[in-house]
């Protein structure tokens, strides 16, 4: 079958210093795939003196965080002792594992000057098995990511496969994120029986047999649907997808696990000062209380 649509979610607003659109987790979606969190982040215009991006130094268990940004720059620093700049069009991949604390700051140059920040950051939950791995950090440069290019729109794979090209992200689960830029009007195809997958719109719109949809909603499709839409010449999108885990993930904060267990011993670490610290940044994010 094709372009059997599940359902739409549409973004919420939300602030972290910036405006955010919140697309997952949903009251009725919980997870896409292993993705289970993605905000959309700006795009905001910041202006010197006042305005910044800073995220304060919080903590991680049980999944992989993943930034791609369209414009601006953040500098991640964690727990490992990564210190790593992020531009467009590069990818930023942590894994918490068993636990990892980071910060996400826009450089001190970049608060000179009037500036455009916007991007897509996720949460893919980690299987069962390996919620407890060793945390690890890896930056992908542009040129590590592959791209499709026809005479309708630019694709760049930065998960899984597509088109036949395999992105070089270590994924810990069957997973796909890719980048969809329109040149003009044209149609975007993609099947993978047993796997969930999605379209959020970042600019433009789809059209899906005959319906549109338009920029800040995610058209979720059935299971096993093919998707075959039209998107406009100024769409930009992403799909994103893999293989659903058959247990259920708790989330809390900033924390994901399939054990409570686990959850209530990192929010004890965090609060008594155990959870590993980020080196250079002093600063952070206390427990909150009124979750």
């Amino acid at each position: 079958m094709k372009n059997e649509i599940e359902m739409v979610i549409e973004a919420r607003g939300k602030d972290i210093g910036v405006p955010v659109r919140r697309i997952l987790p949903w009251a009725k979606r919980r997870m896409v795939g292993p993705f289970i969190f993605l905000d959309h982040m700006g795009p905001a215009v910041l202006h010197p003196p006042l305005d910044h991006l800073d995220v304060r130094p919080h903590p991680h268990i049980g999944l992989s965080t993943l930034t791609y940004l369209f414009e601006g720059q953040i500098l991640h620093r964690d727990s490992l002792g990564f210190v790593q700049m992020i531009k467009p069009g590069e990818v930023n991949w942590m894994t918490a594992g068993k636990g990892i604390a980071h910060s996400e700051r826009e450089p001190e140059e970049e608060r000179t000057h009037d500036r455009t920040i916007e991007g897509l950051q996720f949460w893919v939950a980690l299987p069962k098995d390996q919620e407890d791995v060793e945390p690890s950090f890896r930056h992908y440069p542009k040129e590590d990511i592959p791209e499709i290019v026809n005479e309708f729109h630019h694709a760049c794979v930065v998960a899984g496969n597509y088109g036949g090209r395999n992105s070089k992200l270590h994924a810990y689960s069957p997973m796909t994120f890719v980048v969809v830029t329109g040149k003009k009007k044209g149609r975007f195809s993609h099947a993978h029986p047993g796997h969930d997958h999605a379209l959020y719109i970042v600019k433009g719109s789809l059209t899906v047999e005959g319906k549109t949809f338009h920029a800040t909603e995610m058209i979720v499709f059935k299971r096993d649907s093919a998707m075959d839409v039209e998107h406009s010449a100024d769409a930009v999108f992403a799909l994103i997808g893999g293989e659903a885990f058959p247990e259920p993930r708790l989330i809390w904060w900033n924390l994901v696990s399939t054990s409570q267990e686990k959850i209530d011993e990192a929010k004890r670490k965090w609060a008594d000062g155990s959870f590993p610290n980020v080196p250079g940044d002093h600063e952070r994010i206390p427990l909150p209380v009124d979750i």
